[in-house]
């Protein structure tokens, strides 16, 4: 029977812990500390490799926290290295979450190292039930860097469109209420919001200003005229604000929609640049009508390996489109929570993917439809939810077979 070493590594910035145990659990050497840097890094595999040497061992099995960037370059020079090779050499990212449950199991009763965390990771290496990282996760990592990076993007816009929607209350008081414009952040209603207050668009001829709103609409506005007239009404409406603190706020809001328009900018370049990256990789998502490529580029660079996932319950509890229960003697709530316990950068581009299929794709508008009208409560949301959650489905059925999308549900 092949002799295995289970190697625990703790990393962090600036410096990764080692542990290394036999297959009954006893440690094989004293804990040994290394930079986080290419020069520790090859010191590390030569103690392991002289390791293997001294205990004639054919198998390394390798654990490493998956602690966001820190543990990236050291991970590839692992399963690069040349040394290791011989050895049969698995490496294995663990989720933060599961070391610190395994940790629990140990109570009080915890090895006397400096280094617990590396201990506990190869213990929990040893216990096995791991994948190990493969060459198709490597490939989507650029991707996931983008797509990671498009949600905080997304999320920045977000934050700064409800900043100014707070500065536009108090300089325009019912001009979000009114709606005097169909998109409040649309071109038009921005340049109305940077140009003029209330009290200049009463004064302003109702020609004047159908005028401007058509000029910064592209021409494309249907009724400039009823915008203008609707725009003077929210006008004569407003509160009015001492001239101090419209001031203030209108330096606030101008810069605040800046943020936006430079945000938005930044998303549309870093579309592009994904859409390309998504071109080298094989995948069938695209296939799916609705689901376009920001999309699929997201789902993808988070799955990764779909060999990582045993079936498609399992990759549906990675992304956290799962539900809790509350069931008591013959009690059963009907209002379950979403876990949300899983990848949030997943579960966002599967729920994102969903709302774009129940417009543009028969079978889940349909399905999106069924699941609207059970409820009376929450009714987009939770249709919305299941909608992606049975997306899940035909996401692990395209990207395990590679097959095509013919419109009909795979199982």
């Amino acid at each position: 029977m092949a002799r295995v070493v289970f190697a625990g590594i703790d990393v962090s910035a600036l410096k990764c812990d080692l542990v290394c145990l036999d297959e009954q659990g006893q440690q094989l050497a004293p804990v040994k500390s290394f930079p986080n840097s290419l020069e520790g890094a090859s010191a590390m595999v030569e103690v392991l490799d002289g390791l293997a040497h001294k205990f004639n061992i054919q198998q390394l099995h390798i654990g490493l926290e998956a602690t966001s960037i820190y543990s990236v370059h050291l991970r590839q020079f692992l399963l690069d290295s040349p040394k290791l090779k011989p050895y049969s050499t698995k490496v294995y990212e663990i989720n933060p979450v599961m070391v610190a449950s395994f940790k629990k199991a140990f109570g009080t009763k915890r090895p006397k190292t400096d280094a617990l965390d590396a201990y506990v990771i190869a213990e929990r290496v040893r216990f096995g039930h791991l994948t190990p990282c493969s060459r198709e996760t490597i490939v989507t990592e650029p991707l996931c860097q983008l797509t990671r990076l498009r949600l905080h993007l997304v999320e920045m816009v977000t934050a700064e469109q409800n900043r100014a929607l707070n500065l536009l209350f108090l300089k325009f008081s019912n001009y979000h209420q009114d709606k005097p414009f169909s998109q409040t952040f649309g071109k038009a209603s921005l340049a109305v919001l940077q140009e003029f207050t209330p009290d200049e668009l009463i004064e302003m001829p109702l020609e004047e200003l159908a005028e401007f709103i058509q000029s910064h609409g592209n021409n494309k506005l249907a009724s400039p005229e009823n915008m203008a007239k609707a725009l003077k009404q929210a006008a004569r409406r407003a509160y009015r604000l001492n001239p101090k603190m419209l001031a203030a706020c209108e330096v606030a809001l101008s810069l605040t929609l800046q943020n936006i328009d430079h945000l938005k900018r930044q998303l549309k370049q870093l579309d592009k640049v994904i859409c390309r990256e998504l071109e080298a990789i094989p995948q069938t998502l695209t296939s799916v009508k609705g689901l376009g490529p920001i999309s699929a580029a997201g789902i993808i660079a988070e799955i990764g390996d779909i060999k990582r996932f045993k079936d498609q319950a399992a990759l549906a509890q990675y992304a956290g489109l799962t539900w809790t229960r509350y069931q008591s003697g013959d009690f059963d709530a009907e209002e379950r929570r979403l876990t949300k316990s899983g990848n949030r950068y997943l579960r966002y581009y599967l729920v994102q993917a969903a709302n774009s299929l129940r417009v543009h794709n028969e079978e889940y508008k349909a399905y999106y439809q069924s699941k609207y009208h059970e409820v009376t409560k929450h009714q987009h949301k939770r249709a919305l939810v299941l909608t992606a959650r049975k997306l899940v489905r035909l996401v692990f059925a395209l990207l395990s077979k590679g097959q095509i999308y013919k419109g009909t549900v795979m199982k």
